[in-house]
């Protein structure tokens, strides 16, 4: 440990990077400052591509070959990290500034036990024993509230559940005690509530190790829950600075404001209210206009003066180092009202277009022979499914990863066949039907929209090319001119320019790509789309438009969206009817009113916990999970979700742990898979309540 040191731990001051290439020197982050003094948690938002990786890889000073420091200057208690020697940088990284990546394998060596790779840090940095080591590595992995440490020291990194690794990432980096701690989006690639349950530990470990924290996320909801000040970030530039409530309850930047008017929070409806989506594209860094970068999309620009020149931060009087990169922020009415929006009439649902009764899906995953295996195990992914969708309407299917939401949308695709009962479309038979056999009626019918738009696009044929395609595999069109015809028409229906036609996918962002696979998808009419995380892999500004768009071509088109998310508040903004999965069961299932307000079942309960909002208003109720979802190949015995259940002690005798609860018809179709009384669903208290202003 070195001496206490009281000053700022970070201070960024004017900082540019560039990074260069044989062509240009690319501006990435201009004119950037921020402070971090001794215990707080700065959080870093913004949109992907805006800059903030790029700060956190100046201050570990690793921005690769091309990237360099061109203005400003990093300090780091006191002294100048762009000034000291590599060996210098070598003592600091890693035991006083550590950083945790989105990627925990990417930290991991896969080949070396967990133990071993903590052990490491102390050995290596403080010139610990093994022995020592050893009792440091056994501490860290019990602080992160890991089950059986000593067991986990002796697995191998791919032994461990994602959520598992991270905390293990978490506990190397603070192994040495680092004054602090960079995380780089820790939680992306994580279920909400794992991600609930790392929230807590890194705000519970800053506080027992007193570590600052420079937390880099997109989600305003995450940074509202771990951090104190926040830092916004728009193409490269800081745009507005200051405490969380400044910043969120007195916005002074329009991006800000722009930025929350798209993000569903509680009471948002999607027909009365709907999100507003931010106009345009996010600059490329060497097409950065004059003046303000957020000019070209801000409704507050004016010509000749917003436009003029480089606009520095300025300070918003009377409020705790709270600062604002615009012009007219003082002049500005930031409580107007928005102007008049479209708003829709609720669309009714028609008749029922599919229904499922009993499915069941097992996977038999054959023993291995080559290590001696024993019998072949069953992996229940889906266990008695019934549901039914309608015309027009939004059915969400939620759930942690592994509850078999995918599993389901294979079956439904033809993609799997089920293993028993029955799947009906337009009352016939599909559950059979691989899709290869299915007619041609029946594929154009029931199409999906994936997560990731970058890996069902075709790298080597262009937009229009693709979308042709799919029209000629629907047999859509006479001839060639009609089917191109359709193509710029369906452009039009998901608002691209219609010139995109002859672009290639990489020459599209990942909001752009993802309006082309929802325009094939809807190449051949289709009745039901099923959209598995459509919008998680993009940003909040992309999920309003692409939301907004999904719904819109519903009202046209009354398909039947069965939307697939772990994200409840676009669940709640967007859907009609949700429903509820745990290990392969329907665990709820009711209208989203229904749903989101109690009685629950106690793992949606949970989950709604879990959910990080962006608003100062909200109260919520903490309900962390302990322990990891049980395997689909070997579930527990009688509820699936006794394991985590926090209610499970208030049911008599031990009915939870023998016996398959029975499925609850409570008030209005709303059913719940669960051992509770009436009395003790009668006593449950909302998790969510908004504030009275």
């Amino acid at each position: 440990m070195s001496e206490p040191y009281d000053g700022p731990i970070l201070e960024i001051e004017n900082l540019s990077i560039s990074f260069f290439t044989r062509l240009r020197e690319i501006p990435a982050v201009m004119d950037f400052s921020c402070t971090v003094m001794p215990g707080e948690a700065m959080g870093l938002v913004g949109e992907s591509g805006c800059g903030k990786s790029t700060v956190a890889l100046g201050v570990m000073q690793d921005l690769g070959v091309n990237g360099r420091i061109v203005g400003g200057s990093i300090k780091f208690k006191g002294r100048d990290l762009n000034k000291m020697t590599n060996e210098e940088l070598r003592k600091i990284r890693g035991s006083e500034i550590a950083m945790i990546y989105q990627e925990p394998m990417a930290s991991l060596n896969p080949a070396m036990k967990i133990g071993k790779q903590l052990m490491e840090v102390p050995m290596i940095h403080e010139g610990t024993s093994a022995d020592e080591a050893y009792k440091m590595a056994l501490q860290v992995v019990t602080d992160v509230k890991l089950p059986d440490p000593e067991r986990i020291l002796k697995a191998y990194p791919h032994q461990l559940s994602g959520g598992q690794q991270q905390r293990i990432v978490i506990a190397m980096a603070l192994m040495s005690k680092p004054a602090l701690l960079i995380l780089d989006e820790p939680t992306t690639a994580l279920d909400v509530t794992v991600e609930a349950g790392i929230v807590e530990l890194v705000k519970d470990l800053g506080k027992k190790y007193g570590t600052s924290m420079l937390f880099i996320s997109h989600n305003l909801g995450l940074v509202l829950e771990t951090c104190d000040r926040l830092c916004v970030m728009y193409s490269g530039e800081a745009v507005e600075t200051g405490s969380i409530h400044d910043v969120f309850d007195e916005m002074q930047h329009p991006y800000t404001q722009a930025l929350f008017r798209s993000i569903p929070l509680p009471g948002a409806d999607k027909n009365a209210s709907p999100l507003v989506a931010i106009p345009g594209n996010f600059p490329l860094p060497h097409e950065r206009p004059p003046g303000c970068n957020f000019g070209p999309r801000c409704d507050y620009f004016e010509a000749g003066r917003c436009d003029a020149q480089d606009i520095r931060m300025a300070n918003v009087p009377g409020n705790d180092r709270h600062q604002s990169r615009c012009v007219k922020f003082q002049e500005i009415d930031w409580n107007a009202p928005l102007k008049a929006k479209k708003t829709f009439k609720k669309a009714e649902p028609g008749k029922v277009v599919l229904r499922m009764e009993d499915l069941k899906k097992y996977y038999e995953v054959s023993a291995n022979k080559m290590f001696g295996g024993g019998e072949s195990k069953v992996v229940k992914a889906n266990e008695t499914l019934s549901f039914e969708a309608r015309e027009s309407e939004t059915l969400a299917i939620v759930g942690e990863s592994g509850c078999g939401k995918s599993t389901f949308a294979k079956v439904l695709m033809g993609l799997e066949t089920a293993t028993s009962g029955k799947i009906l479309l337009y009352g016939q038979d599909i559950q059979d039907t691989p899709i290869e056999q299915r007619t041609t009626e029946t594929v154009s019918g029931v199409q999906m929209v994936f997560q990731n738009p970058f890996d069902t696009l075709n790298p080597s044929s262009t937009v229009g090319r693709q979308i042709i395609r799919a029209l000629e595999i629907f047999g859509e069109g006479n001839s060639d001119a009609e089917r191109r015809e359709r193509m710029l028409e369906l452009l039009d229906l998901v608002k691209l320019p219609r010139a995109f036609a002859d672009r290639m996918p990489r020459q599209l962002s990942g909001g752009q790509k993802q309006r082309v696979g929802i325009a094939r998808a809807f190449a051949g009419g289709a009745k039901i789309v099923v959209a598995d995380e459509p919008v998680s892999a993009l940003d909040v500004s992309v999920q309003a438009a692409v939301t907004d768009l999904l719904m819109e071509i519903q009202r046209q088109n009354q398909t039947t969206l069965l939307f697939i998310s772990h994200d409840l508040s676009i669940v709640r903004y967007l859907s009609d009817r949700v429903m509820v999965m745990y290990l392969g069961h329907v665990v709820e299932l009711g209208t989203t009113d229904q749903v989101f307000s109690p009685p629950y079942h106690p793992y949606t309960e949970a989950l709604l916990s879990a959910v990080p909002i962006a608003d100062t208003r909200v109260k919520k109720k903490r309900i962390v999970l302990e322990g990891d979802i049980p395997s689909a190949m070997n579930p527990p015995p009688g509820c699936p979700f006794q394991t985590r259940c926090r209610w499970k002690s208030k049911v008599s005798g031990n009915l939870c742990e023998t016996e398959m609860p029975p499925v609850r018809k409570l008030a209005g179709d709303h059913q719940i898979k669960c051992h509770l009384s009436d009395e003790q669903f009668a006593s449950m208290e909302p998790v969510i309540e908004i504030a009275a202003e």
